[in-house]
């Protein structure tokens, strides 16, 4: 058998296929009419909550934007001219207001299509400084939030490829920044001759390695690495002038603590790998005080090329490393107890430490966990909340600990998957050092949670005594047609917050609310670029599937659409398969009728235009209880969700089962390519940037942790590529010519094309150059939408 599959693997790899020449194309007048948008504004509120910012950017990028220049090295890709990632998402223009509405300023002194990025407020609220970026360089800009002034205050210089541009410092009077090294022309072209052969040694260490992208390759790439990587770090004051702080070096982080006197700075080190990418690289963690004098190396870590198998299996040594925000310079870290690797049987797996300044003494054990560390909360001396987490099992513990006692207490035991019993998140506000902590009131926190359950969505503030454990809740938004949510909190004690106020017809927009009055005052009013879609009927569906398991999807029916008379619709399906450990969780649904129809290339809401109906966001939960894997019965699962979800629409009475299309976009495309081929309940599939043959990533995908070797028969039938020969349902595939995805090579594409071209299968490949994983150029996108509008018209409009 697996000589078989390795030997037709071989020749079709072989085989060519005949490529159509067709210029771009757009899509129907329906479809442009929503694809052809102005992109409403990003919407950011000051820290100090007394400013509003409008960021605006173009709706899609252009082919010219992402053909501009890209190099590709230890799993980064960047625009070496300009020291940014190339996928960086730019804005092009700032609007501002005051938040209580009584000064708004529609413009500000920008040049004209400026390339703005890395917005970051000062500690005290009263400045912005961001990024413009042109063709040869990226310059740092600050804006003064009151006066409307603009200032920059360095050349085109900066370098944001291994680490964010800038930071401020704790007295917002000036930042510590990333500056190039410019690095001498040098030719990097394949006329260079090869100094020697590459060679790879394994050092005989068993380990689980994903399938990575862009890794360095060459000793060539490594000093073009090193060239593009390398920066000074240096003080720039608010007016520009500079002063050196460190060397160039390939600096990887950098914070300041909360006393603003020392600065941690983590630098990559040699040997490099061409096996993984750079944050794999060794690094070694140093602090510093204000002149760059060394304070204290805190951390040494080796190239990690070989990981023990599991999802919970860490790099050993010290990791996790930041500021105790509630205290002026102690450092917060953990270190794997059982050497990181989760296989091994271990009472404890991580231990949390604090080591305060001037790091002379031994870290101090705050307390041993025995699961994974998950994060920490500080509040004070008395109280900070820290979880831990567990794989396998989709375990998350929450524990009360006395930073100064190490006195521990559990305060949450759930499955991580479980939304309906989320606690919340803790509120931070800002302590006296400027730095954000755990708010505590009279030994009392504040708890905000999105509010899930099975009969929607209800937003709560929950106050807990941390004495007693008990919970007060202050507050929970109402039942109405528009869906509310809570975007921070202003005062918790005068119970001053802000909402978001969304329906299917109104676009998201943000309000100043008192939770104790009720009284609310708009902050923004952004209107609705989809018009033609408010008449669109939406409603949350739910159903079950043969076995019990409750899903959900959101149902759209075209306006107008008569449900009395119940004319046959076709159907578009569109999904992503989900692992659960228990169908209690795996049942949860957090669809929402009331949220805003933001339709995008990512969906099939497009065509509800049409005519047609649309089940989106469809639940495809994959269950694997108790010792069994979700994938041990991965397509049987899949087909039943399947089976459900036409089943429930249909006994509406709203569909013709017989027109029924699926689509996903990367696993959701995997799940595709199953369905077409194990099931026939689909007319037609479409499936985007997918990966079909997993014998190509043998050391697991999605959530599998088995490699190949482990289950080999398990890869196999996981590979819609060995069943293409039952595959006779129309199939359109699409990938992006560049995809950076590990796992999801447009190699996957192109073989399980040739592969169903080649046994009678009718199917259509389209590449999308200069696309990666995701799709961003508007021409692309706009084909796209040709491509599958033409699709579906053929096989679902007879």
């Amino acid at each position: 058998m697996k000589n078989y599959f390795l030997i037709v693997f071989l020749l079709l790899s072989t085989l060519g296929f005949a490529q159509e020449n067709l210029s771009y194309q757009k899509p129907s007048a329906e479809i442009l009419a929503l694809a052809d948008y102005q992109r409403p504004p990003a919407v950011v509120i000051s820290p100090d909550k007394n400013w509003v910012l409008f960021l605006y950017r173009p709706t899609y990028k252009s082919l010219t934007d992402l053909g501009q220049a890209e190099t590709r090295l230890a799993g980064l890709r960047m625009n070496a001219a300009t020291g940014m990632p190339s996928d960086e998402v730019f804005y092009n223009d700032i609007d501002l207001r005051s938040m209580d509405g009584k000064q708004t300023f529609d413009k500000l002194n920008l040049p004209n299509n400026a390339l703005i990025a890395n917005l970051s407020f000062s500690p005290n609220s009263k400045k912005a400084a961001f990024t413009i970026t042109a063709e040869n360089g990226t310059a740092l800009y600050v804006l003064d939030l009151a006066t409307r002034r603009i200032d920059r205050l360095t050349r085109e210089e900066l370098n944001a490829v291994l680490d964010a541009p800038f930071r401020w410092n704790r007295t917002s009077d000036k930042l510590l920044v990333n500056k190039r090294v410019i690095p001498p022309v040098r030719r990097m072209d394949d006329d260079n001759v090869p100094a020697g052969p590459i060679v790879s040694t394994s050092g005989g260490q068993i380990s689980q390695l994903r399938t990575y992208q862009d890794l360095l390759k060459t000793p060539q790439d490594e000093e073009q690495f090193v060239e593009l990587g390398n920066s000074q770090l240096v003080w720039v004051d608010l007016q520009g002038k500079e002063e050196k702080f460190k060397d160039a070096d390939l600096y990887v982080g950098s914070s300041i603590s909360p006393d603003g006197n020392y600065v941690m700075v983590s630098t990559l080190r040699k040997p490099f790998s061409y096996v993984v990418p750079y944050y794999n690289f060794p690094q070694e963690t140093n602090i510093y005080d204000l002149k760059g004098n060394l304070v204290k190396k805190v951390n040494e870590t080796p190239l990690i090329e070989v990981m023990p198998k599991g999802f919970s299996s860490v790099r050993p040594g010290k990791r996790a490393f930041s500021w105790r925000p509630d205290k002026a310079a102690t450092l917060s870290f953990v270190e794997a107890i059982d050497g990181g690797d989760a296989s091994k049987a271990a009472e404890w797996r991580d231990e949390l430490f604090n080591w305060e300044a001037p790091f002379n003494g031994p870290p101090k054990s705050l307390m041993k966990i025995a699961d994974r560390f998950g994060g920490a909360f500080y509040g004070n001396d008395q109280y900070a909340l820290v979880s831990s987490r567990w794989y396998d099992t989709r375990n998350v513990k929450t524990f009360l600990l006395n930073p100064t006692t190490g006195e521990t207490k559990l305060i949450d035991d759930r499955n991580s998957q479980d939304v309906y019993a989320d606690p919340g998140k803790v509120h931070l506000d800002k302590n006296n050092f400027g730095t954000y902590s755990m708010y505590i009131n009279k030994d009392n926190i504040y708890l905000i949670g999105d509010g899930y359950t099975k009969e929607g969505e209800f937003p709560f503030i929950d106050e807990m005594n941390l004495k007693t454990l008990k919970k007060k809740r202050l507050y929970t938004a109402k039942a109405s047609e528009m869906q509310e949510r809570i975007s921070s909190v202003v005062d918790i004690n005068k119970g001053d917050i802000i909402v978001s106020l969304q329906s299917p017809k109104d676009f998201p927009n943000y309000y100043s609310k008192n939770i104790k009055s009720g009284k609310q005052k708009a902050v923004t009013n952004i209107q609705n670029p989809f018009k033609s879609l408010e008449a669109v009927h939406k409603e949350v569906l739910n159903y079950k599937r043969k076995d019990g398991v409750e899903l959900s999807g959101t149902l759209y029916l075209p306006a107008g659409y008569d449900k009395s008379k119940k004319e046959k619709l076709p159907l578009l399906i569109w999904a992503y398969p989900r692992e659960y450990k228990d169908k209690a969780t795996a049942g949860q649904s957090t669809n929402n009728p009331k949220e805003f129809t933001f339709p995008n290339y990512g969906s099939f809401v497009y065509w509800v235009s049409k005519g047609y109906a649309v089940l989106d966001n469809a639940a495809f939960p994959i269950v694997g209880e108790g010792t069994a894997e979700p994938n041990d019965t991965f397509i049987p699962q899949l087909v039943a969700n399947a089976e459900a979800a036409i089943d429930a629409v249909d006994q509406l009475g709203y569909i013709d089962r017989s027109r029924v299309a699926v689509g996903g976009h990367s696993y959701g495309a995997f799940m595709t390519a199953h369905l077409l081929s194990n099931s026939k309940l689909f007319a037609a599939g479409i499936a985007r940037s997918g990966a079909y043959n997993r014998t190509l990533t043998p050391f697991g995908f999605q959530s599998e942790q088995r490699n190949f070797w482990d289950n080999p028969e398990l890869y196999v039938t996981m590979s819609p590529f060995m069943s293409a020969d039952r595959m006779k349902t129309p199939m359109l595939l699409v990938h992006g010519a560049a995809d950076n995805n590990p796992g999801t090579f447009t190699l996957q594409t192109e073989r399980y094309f040739q592969a169903l071209k080649n046994l009678g299968a009718p199917v259509r490949m389209v590449i999308l150059p200069r696309e990666s994983h995701g799709y961003a150029a508007k021409e692309n996108i706009f084909h796209l939408l040709w491509e599958q509008d033409q699709f579906l018209e053929k096989y679902l409009k007879k």
